[in-house]
């Protein structure tokens, strides 16, 4: 699908009908055909921006968002990247909580927008159940303080129409012609969102969900830290809902990165690690597949936004 070249209101009408991209170097002989949702072609480069602006959006409409408003949220940072653009836009303050658990390139997006962060520290570094608690818990108390409207992304069900519409997207750009849809997990609004669209418009897809091997709770397994920014809350999350889910394929940091470098070298595609986790999952599932199907999973975001960690960080 392309976009028509024309003038727009606002930056905001970038958001959404991105490209999707069929791999060639990274799918092994046997494979099923494996299509790539570009999503680092949105403002923030992230897809993240879809769901920032549905949740805004609603907010508006219902009256939770008056004009001028502040809003607040706890993010990784790609959701609170979108919401600094989304409120930059539309003139409203935002109070971002976030760690140094996540990237500086993120942090430093988010307040070149315009948001105003408050820095809850890690444990070593790494993301875990410990630390998302203590991001909500801050996000709470500056709620309680300001009469900020909270966008609570981890309980927001607002966002899922923004992946409904996704899933539109895929249909049209493939012709209905989708056998399995992998997506990594964080707040689960992805992945349950796409799956409902995809039920929606009548399609019976296979849909895998992928979590952090370290972290595997939704496999049943232990929670626990690990580095794949933006999945893995460490616990299994409000919006999470298994009957539409029909596999989970756990990924492991180290797993997801070397697909993401892999991606970058081979395909041309600079996305983060957790576009690499998803990667990972959609060619095991390819080969499972096999030829005459198709797969589509999703490049979350840049890897512009990872060049100080160890993802991209020249040693």
């Amino acid at each position: 699908m392309s976009r028509p070249l024309q003038v727009v209101p606002s930056i905001l009408q970038r958001i959404g009908a991105t490209p999707l991209l069929e791999l060639k170097a990274v799918a092994p002989a046997g494979s099923a055909r494996i299509l790539i949702k570009v999503e680092s072609e949105n403002p923030t480069g992230s897809m993240k921006d879809r769901m920032a602006l549905a949740m805004i959006e609603a907010g508006e409409r219902d009256g939770r968002l008056n004009p001028g408003g502040r809003v607040v949220e706890y993010t990784g940072g790609s959701t609170g990247v979108s919401l600094a653009l989304v409120c930059a836009a539309r003139g409203y303050p935002l109070s971002i909580v976030t760690s140094d658990a996540f990237s500086a390139e993120k942090r430093a997006q988010m307040a070149a927008l315009g948001a105003e962060l408050t820095i809850v520290p890690s444990q070593s570094g790494g993301m875990d159940a410990a630390l998302t608690h203590a991001m909500v818990a801050e996000a709470r108390r500056i709620q309680a303080e300001t009469g900020a409207f909270w966008t609570d992304q981890l309980r927001n069900s607002d966002q899922l129409a923004a992946y409904h519409a996704m899933a539109a997207e895929i249909v049209e750009q493939t012709g209905g012609k989708v056998d399995a849809f992998v997506q990594a997990t964080g707040t689960a609004a992805s992945v349950r969102g796409t799956a409902e669209g995809f039920r929606h418009q009548g399609l019976d897809v296979h849909i895998v969900a992928v979590e952090p091997a370290e972290s595997a709770v939704l496999s049943g397994g232990p929670s626990g830290s690990h580095r794949i920014e933006g999945v893995g809350a460490g616990f299994v999350v409000p919006l999470w809902k298994p009957d539409l889910i029909d596999e989970i394929v756990p990924v492991s940091t180290e797993e997801a990165m070397a697909m993401a470098r892999r991606l970058a070298r081979t395909e041309a595609l600079f996305g983060g690690t957790s576009t690499g986790a998803n990667l990972v999952a959609a060619l095991q599932v390819g080969l499972r597949l096999g030829p005459g199907a198709t797969i589509v999973t999703v490049m979350c975001d840049t890897g512009l936004k990872y060049l100080s960690t160890a993802l991209y960080r020249p040693e």
